[in-house]
């Protein structure tokens, strides 16, 4: 494997993540308008996305391969949780 596939699978391994995190943070702008509207976009999609990639790479480590519906879904239910965090939970 060269450089450029390798590349591209790190890419694939973390595109769901950033999908996730980019349509969780701007749905959670849109329902949530007057009590997100201190909190930028892009800090909600960003502490979704690292949570997302966590998780990934975790269930990568745990479960031996990715694309597995178990990582997904602890994907969503810590990108829930860090869009929490990051717009309602902590001081801001």
């Amino acid at each position: 494997m060269d450089f450029l596939d390798a590349f591209w699978h790190v890419l694939n391994l973390f595109a769901p993540a950033l999908g996730v995190g980019l349509i969780a943070a701007a749905a959670a702008k849109l329902l949530w308008r007057k009590e997100l509207a201190k909190a930028s976009y892009l800090r909600l999609v960003l502490w979704s996305f690292v949570a997302g990639a966590a998780v990934l790479l975790a269930g990568l480590v745990v479960l031996g391969q990715d694309g597995r519906m178990l990582t997904y879904g602890a994907m969503v239910l810590a990108c829930a949780s860090a869009l929490w965090w990051a717009g309602f939970g902590r001081a801001r």
